[in-house]
This record gives C-alpha cells, sequence and structure tokens, in this order.
C-alpha cells in the first residue's frame, strides 16, 4: 500500500467538509434573506443561490489536487500527508470564509437589491485562497 495516498483522501476529505459547512452557512443567509423578501411583499431574488452554491467549488479543488497527487511521482508518503492536510485545510477555511461571505451579501442583496458586483467580488477574494492553495500545491507532488 501507498501510504501517501491518505494524503490525497484526507485532502478531498477536509475540502468536501468545508463545502458542506461553507453551503450550509450561505444557504442559511440566502434562507433568511428570501423569507424577509417574501414577508415584505417583494420578489425573492434568485440570484442569492450564487451566494449559496460558491463554496461546493473547493470540493472540485480538492478533487483535482486528490487526483494530481495518486498519479503524482513523489514517493514520500509523509510529504503527500503533509501536502494533503495542509491544503485540505486551506480550501476547508475559504470555503467557510465564503460562506459567511455569501451569507452576508444574500442579506444585503436582499434586502436592498444593490451591490451584486461588489458582494460577488468578495466571495470571489475568499474563493481566491483555495485556488491558490490547489495550484501551488500542484508544485509539490
Amino acid at each position: 500500500m501507498n501510504f501517501g495516498m491518505l494524503g490525497a483522501a484526507i485532502c478531498m476529505g477536509i475540502a468536501a467538509i468545508g463545502s458542506a459547512i461553507g453551503i450550509g452557512i450561505a444557504g442559511q443567509g440566502a434562507i433568511g434573506a428570501w423569507k424577509r423578501c417574501y414577508i415584505n411583499n417583494k420578489p425573492a431574488p434568485f440570484i442569492l443561490l450564487v451566494f449559496a452554491g460558491a463554496p461546493l467549488t473547493q470540493t472540485l479543488y480538492g478533487f483535482l489536487l486528490t487526483k494530481r497527487m495518486i498519479e503524482s511521482a513523489v514517493t514520500n508518503g509523509w510529504q503527500l500527508i503533509g501536502l494533503g492536510i495542509g491544503s485540505g485545510i486551506a480550501m476547508c477555511l475559504s470555503a467557510i470564509a465564503q460562506g459567511k461571505a455569501g451569507a452576508a451579501a444574500s442579506d444585503a442583496q436582499g434586502e436592498t437589491g444593490k451591490g451584486f458586483a461588489q458582494y460577488i467580488m468578495v466571495v470571489g477574494l475568499c474563493e481566491t485562497v483555495a485556488l491558490f492553495a490547489m495550484a501551488f500545491s500542484f508544485g509539490f507532488c
């Protein structure tokens, strides 16, 4: 058994856990904003689904890195385990931060109907952390 494959599984698992937490947080914000719209007889903006689903991409990044780790020529299992843990945690925390930003964005967008471009930029900044973690990790495997 290649001990390093554990690192690949860890990477995928931790990234997916972060996505689940982030989606849960952002989803709560979107649902709350929709509820307020319904209470005030305003149309519920479908665009809030963008904020709610944004943290899902960290699972994709975890999968891409996991695939790269499995195909890697690195024979040091500890290196892959360290890479999996470090990268997985970075993607996890990025997804959680993105979920929090998405929840706040949903609240603001639902209340005002304005500012989508600014809100999505902040959500995108959180996304960048996960992209950097994945891209830089490619260099180590």
